[in-house]
């Protein structure tokens, strides 16, 4: 990394120096070099060397005073960098040119970015086959929650009807920087068989409007809807209107949107 290099807050940037962590982080994958990685945001590029050793890359970099240093570093490599806010991107015509068998997702993304970049992934139907990220450890938290805990929300409800998720490893702030204030950990999303629901907008306003009060029951957060039939479908389950949100598997979600979209 250049030294005269002035980090941007308003990137999110505190680069990863600790190379074991980097390779561990590209293991959590078995890539070949038929395979394409997608990183949001390489930095000084040192995820993107480990990832070179195993497979092709497609970073999306939105510093440009990181551009002749990028450039200069992965000249000879088998290595396509954009320039650009990967959130204002046609992910899809991209990649349209690149050869590749399966699609994966290896990034130290910016924290504040992480959900919408997540949301981006699934909206545009991107068909990555895992995505494994480091992010901060709070919100690793919330991404991987399940029923009944603190953390569960609806960001987890979301993640887990499309992804498996696992916590792979905490990585402390001390490997960054500049030196972040909060520890981090790398998750993994692997794509999964998900149960079909029929109508996926619904689904989605659904779970927004079921936690949007997170202390009041479904009777009160989903009050605009056919309660008769969300307590049918609770009652399989022994459950009632009065139960909260952060009880309920995302199953029983996507059995209520099916349900609600008769």
């Amino acid at each position: 990394m250049n030294k005269s290099f002035k980090f941007k807050k308003k990137y999110g940037q505190n680069f990863l120096t600790n190379k074991k962590l980097i390779e561990d982080m590209v293991n959590t994958v078995s890539l070949t070099k038929d395979d394409l990685v997608i990183e949001i945001g390489p930095g000084g590029g040192v995820l993107t060397e480990e990832l070179l050793k195993k497979t092709k890359v497609l970073a999306y970099e939105i510093d440009l005073d990181l551009k002749e240093e990028l450039e200069e570093k992965f000249k000879d490599k088998e290595l396509k960098i954009i320039f650009d806010d990967f959130l204002k991107r046609n992910i899809k015509k991209d990649i349209d040119d690149i050869d590749y068998k399966k699609l994966y997702v290896i990034s130290n993304i910016p924290y504040y970015i992480t959900t919408p970049i997540i949301l981006k992934i699934i909206e545009e139907k991107i068909e990555v086959e895992k995505i494994v990220i480091m992010v901060q450890k709070e919100l690793g938290e919330r991404f991987t929650a399940t029923p009944g805990s603190r953390d569960y929300g609806s960001i987890s409800v979301l993640l887990n009807y499309y992804f498996d998720l696992r916590k792979c490893f905490v990585v402390g702030r001390n490997n960054f920087v500049p030196r972040p204030k909060v520890d981090s950990v790398v998750i993994s999303l692997t794509k999964k068989e998900k149960e079909k629901v029929d109508n996926e907008e619904l689904f989605f306003k659904l779970i927004r409007d079921a936690f949007r009060f997170k202390r009041k029951t479904l009777r009160n957060n989903l009050k605009d809807y056919d309660l008769e039939k969300i307590e049918q479908v609770l009652k399989k389950y022994n459950y009632d209107l009065t139960v909260r949100s952060e009880k309920l598997d995302y199953k029983i979600f996507v059995e209520i949107a099916n349900a609600l979209n008769k």
